[in-house]
């Protein structure tokens, strides 16, 4: 078998996710506090405890999702060496980042904070959003949106995660002039999520100018194991590609469906998902009913896999 990595990214946090995991390896409470000593809070708590409300504010979600996802990996105990490639849906390129050596887990917890707290200051919080558009083809989702924006309403196509599915984003009220007209075009389902900023839009600019001075304070690496990133759905390895792939990426859509696409394509036949939630492994089943995918999130999925690799079944 040929996996790859794949790392989910806002959306997929949960009031708990980590708990029994922390419980039961002794890596994961390292990962919290070793995370925690650098954002000055405890991040364990607000993962298992809470508030929701809390939890879903970007500059909060961002560095519990990653420690969250890096604390599976770490129980997991493997290599990202073993994989084709790897993986991340937007935020969850840092934790991909971390798995396959490009940056140490520390100066990524300080990144996505600072990121999030970019993003949400870029704009404020209860002024934009996301929402996930079901059963409409990208060109028909991005013709209302044109139609919208030209009206004078700032709301664009974020992430084209499916076939079927695309995110839109922006500001509010460009959200509530979009989803009825996508629901009269056919739109099977409309689904608000749970990020409080409207994420690879040009609403990011501001945020990526100083991401990118941020990013040029940290020492990063080349890796063996490629990145297929989010900004073109391309395979890169260098450092200097990665950094810039970084900070455009808050700026223009997310090509989800293509990324999974473009490593089938490099003999991918196995997608192993690190992190809460089954987001990704749901968007799989939209994008190719085939493929094979698992997920570790708890100690069950965490055996599962261990052992799927041990048995060279995935």
């Amino acid at each position: 078998m040929k996996p790859a990595f794949i790392f989910p990214g806002q959306g997929s946090q949960y009031v708990g996710m980590g708990r029994v995991l922390y419980e039961q390896f002794d890596a994961v409470k390292k990962t919290y506090q070793e995370a925690s000593d650098i954002l000055g809070y405890d991040i364990a708590k607000l993962c298992f405890e809470g508030p929701e409300e809390k939890l879903n504010q970007t500059e909060y979600t961002q560095p519990a999702l990653l420690t969250t996802s890096i604390a599976v990996w770490r129980a997991l105990g493997s290599s990202a060496d073993i994989a084709r490639a790897v993986a991340g849906h937007s935020l969850g390129e840092y934790s991909a980042l971390v798995a396959a050596g490009a940056i140490c887990f520390s100066d990524a917890v300080s990144l996505v904070s600072q990121r999030g707290r970019f993003m949400q200051e870029a704009v404020a919080f209860g002024e934009g959003g996301m929402a996930a558009v079901v059963g409409l083809s990208a060109k028909e989702v991005e013709a209302i949106c044109n139609v919208v924006v030209a009206e004078g309403f700032e709301i664009f196509p974020a992430n084209f995660n499916a076939p079927d599915q695309v995110v839109i984003a922006g500001r509010k009220n460009g959200l509530e002039k979009a989803m009825p007209r996508l629901t009269e075009k056919g739109a099977k389902r409309i689904i608000p999520l749970s990020v409080s900023v409207p994420s690879h839009t040009p609403l990011m600019k501001p945020a990526c100018a100083r991401l990118s001075d941020a990013l040029y304070k940290i020492t990063g690496k080349d890796i063996s194991i490629p990145l297929i990133n989010n900004l073109e759905a391309k395979a890169i390895t260098k450092w200097l590609d990665v950094r810039t792939s970084l900070v455009s990426q808050l700026a223009f859509p997310l090509l989800w469906d293509q990324t999974i696409q473009n490593m089938k394509a490099m003999g991918v036949d196995c997608f192993i998902e690190i992190g809460p939630s089954r987001v990704l492994s749901g968007l799989m089943k939209r994008i190719d009913r085939t493929a094979r995918v698992i997920n570790a999130e708890d100690p069950e999925g965490v055996a599962r896999v261990a052992e799927a690799i041990k048995g060279g079944v995935c």
